[in-house]
């Protein structure tokens, strides 16, 4: 009997973001995972997708965290670049550093607040809207 299942490598990773955030952006385009899991395929959270509309049906606030999806499971801020840096593929100084930094789940829970203010502030600056997915009244703005 043949196993049907997609292997991962098979199945592209989708990694959620908000694509007019420069550092978001930045940090997506240069994040690169390594060959044996899979390809990933980057999402504009601006857009309506089928995955942001599974993201905003498992209630995850895109404006508080960039999602990775990986198979059925949603990593999701802390988490999702935590799980990025373990399948990094730390080829170059940035995704080594990304590695280093963030292969520690403790430490992504630690910095990935601080990260988001930062970006908060910037789109703030910038005089972007939220993307407010899960269409909360009068969060539009940052």
């Amino acid at each position: 009997m043949t196993d049907v299942t997609p292997a991962l490598s098979e199945t592209p990773l989708l990694l959620v973001y908000d694509k007019e955030c420069p550092a978001c952006n930045n940090y997506c385009q240069m994040v690169r995972i390594r060959d044996s899991v899979g390809k990933l395929e980057l999402i504009d959270a601006r857009e309506d997708t089928p995955i942001l509309r599974e993201i905003t049906e498992a209630g995850l606030d895109i404006d508080h965290g960039m999602v990775l999806k990986m198979g059925d499971t949603l990593f999701y801020g802390p988490d999702a670049i935590h799980a990025l840096a373990l399948i990094s593929s730390r080829s170059g100084i940035f995704n080594r550093l990304v590695y280093w930094v963030f292969k520690s789940k403790a430490v992504s829970a630690v910095l990935y607040p601080v990260l988001r203010f930062g970006r908060s502030i910037l789109l703030k600056l910038l005089r972007k809207t939220k993307i407010n997915n899960l269409g909360v009244s009068g969060n539009d703005r940052f």
